[in-house]
């Protein structure tokens, strides 16, 4: 503990030496990490955050991971999972800045906050990141507390009006008041003497352009803090009408609200990605969000697919975005591990330049492409999309009439039979609302057999966004009974979506074909068209290729390919 006490001390030092080098240069290749949101949710503690930091030390590290990042809520005694209390009594100092609760994190008493934990993710050679909500307290405007180093008090300052929809722990903060820009300093004068070098600011990417005064005082005050930290905007999807000026403010930031293990949101990150290409730059990261793979969600498995895990990991890397693990570490698999420790697949995020969608076709072949280091090859990603069916009236076994607020229950109920089928898919035709967030959801969803007998399938369809779900019959299973309805969000909040649901039903047969081929020109690439292709995710040389490559991809699967100019 004495030589941790040691490494504090030098973290709080260091203030004194400034940042006087331009932000963009404390990131100057896209952040790798750990975030404990999607495993944790708000209950991660002190013993769990050092857990996963010597994992990454000792497994994760030596292929450029670095940061350990504790996510929301980390000054909130009793947060218990993925909801939020409201109200809640959290950990606050006499200024009105939160400190971590130490019913979570024993170290921070004593007035030390972060710094002990901080001085021992150093010791294992990584960086410490948090997160932090927009604003000031609520729990220090009611008790008006006394802004730092100033007469002026949290009353003075607190924006009731615009605050989070999704968390009441925060008031915003009004810029136009004296005393506001101050609040901010103070706070980021306290995280910088606890050693923290990242920090994820949210609820204030979304809305953007409203949110801009918070973004520039964030801005200012992490650089009159005299600590390099690597500025994350949280979340999404940021507006591209402000991208240049959130690449003027930030290291990174969301392309998209959060993004969870369903194919339908993977599917969507392409286009997205596609869409912030020439906003990217050293420095200045358009962030895809977490990657969900592993053990999530308080202890179950992803539902990606081992080729659905390979094409994020692949996109990712070859557009070049943050890379953040949302995994419990301590129960990553070999599988996974691997694919967290492939140098080569890490170079194309690390260290690539020019990257950019090559081609989308309307059938759901994806091409992406960019320069090598050396700029003498190019990195190629190849795409299958596509679903392994095709969803048509012929193969519909159910459809619901349209589900609104005005619906009774604003659900349907459904029974389909499913004998001699191999796959069920569950679909929810939104009516091309521009949500993020579909609001449909597949409830209570269970296998009948011919004696009765129900089973529920593995969990629940359409949460975070899930539009399109494929579920395995099981043997003996005769029929397939649930609940088609809107989320609770939509009905808590009562928007005004309106969907139709569907099933559709497959057989063996009609699954039969196992991928397809996704065509290469290599003439695209700038090198000529004969050239040399090396497998990154196997490590394999394919071989001497000229005019095109067209190699068979599983459906969601993807490929990653170095190509080189033939001597």
């Amino acid at each position: 503990m004495r030589g941790l006490g040691l490494v504090w001390l030098c973290a709080s030092l260091s203030l004194a030496a400034g940042a006087a080098e331009d932000f963009h240069g404390w990131a100057k290749t896209p952040p790798m990490g750990w975030n404990s949101w999607d495993c944790f949710a708000t209950t991660v503690t002190e013993a769990q955050t050092r857990a996963q930091a010597d994992f990454m030390a000792d497994h994760l590290a030596p292929h450029g991971w670095q940061y350990v990042v504790v996510d929301i809520q980390w000054y909130e005694p009793g947060a218990t999972g993925y909801g939020y209390r409201a109200g809640a009594t959290l950990a606050v100092d006499e200024f009105g800045r939160l400190l971590p609760a130490t019913s979570k994190f024993p170290s921070a008493g004593g007035g030390r906050g972060f710094g002990p934990l901080a001085g021992y993710v150093h010791s294992r050679g990584l960086k410490f990141g948090i997160h932090l909500m927009r604003g000031i307290p609520r729990q220090a405007v009611e008790r008006d507390a006394p802004i730092a180093g100033t007469a002026h008090r949290a009353s003075e300052i607190a924006d009731r009006i615009h605050v989070c929809p999704w968390n009441s722990d925060m008031y915003g903060v009004d810029m136009a008041k004296p005393g506001a820009q101050d609040y901010y300093d103070s706070v980021f004068r306290l995280i910088a003497s606890w050693g923290v070098d990242f920090i994820k600011v949210d609820d204030l990417s979304r809305p953007y352009i409203r949110n801009e005064p918070e973004v520039e005082a964030v801005r200012r005050a992490i650089d009159r803090s005299g600590r390099p930290m690597v500025l994350s905007l949280s979340p999404g999807e940021t507006d591209i009408r402000a991208a240049a000026h959130a690449a003027g403010h930030a290291n990174m930031w969301r392309i998209s609200d959060d993004f969870w293990d369903h194919w339908s949101l993977l599917d969507a990150q392409f286009e997205r990605l596609n869409q912030w290409t020439r906003w990217r730059s050293p420095g200045a990261w358009p962030d895809a969000d977490m990657i969900p793979i592993g053990t999530i969600e308080l202890g179950r498995r992803t539902w990606f697919t081992h080729s659905e895990e390979v094409t994020l990991m692949t996109l990712w890397s070859i557009a070049r975005s943050p890379l953040m693990i949302g995994a419990d570490l301590t129960k990553l698999d070999a599988p996974t591990l691997a694919l967290l420790t492939n140098d080569e697949v890490i170079a194309v995020d690390q260290a690539s330049a020019g990257n950019r969608q090559l081609f989308r076709s309307p059938d759901g072949a994806v091409g992406w492409v960019a320069d090598t280091a050396d700029g003498r090859a190019r990195y190629v990603a190849l795409f299958n999309t596509r679903d392994p069916w095709t969803l048509g009236d012929s193969k519909r076994l159910w459809r619901s009439e349209a589900v609104s607020m005005g619906t009774p229950g604003q659900a349907a109920a459904f029974e389909v039979p499913v004998g001699g089928l191999h796959t069920v898919v569950l679909a929810a035709d939104d009516r091309d609302s521009p949500r993020f967030w579909w609001p449909s959801i597949f409830r209570d969803v269970r296998w009948v057999s011919a004696d009765g007998q129900e089973v529920r399938a593995d969990r629940e369809y359409g949460s975070h966004g899930e539009r399109i779900s494929g579920l395995s019959v099981p043997a003996g299973a005769t029929a397939l009974r649930g609940l088609a309805r809107l989320d609770d969000a939509a009905r808590e909040n009562a928007k005004g979506e309106t969907l139709v649901f569907s099933i559709y039903g497959f057989t063996a047969a009609d699954l039969a074909a196992p991928g397809r081929r996704v065509t290469l020109d290599l003439g695209q690439l700038g090198i000529g068209r004969d050239v040399r292709i090396r497998d990154l995710w196997t490590h394999q040389e394919l071989g001497d290729f000229s005019g095109s490559f067209s190699p068979e991809i599983e459906w969601h699967g993807a490929r990653l390919y170095r190509v080189s100019a033939r001597d």
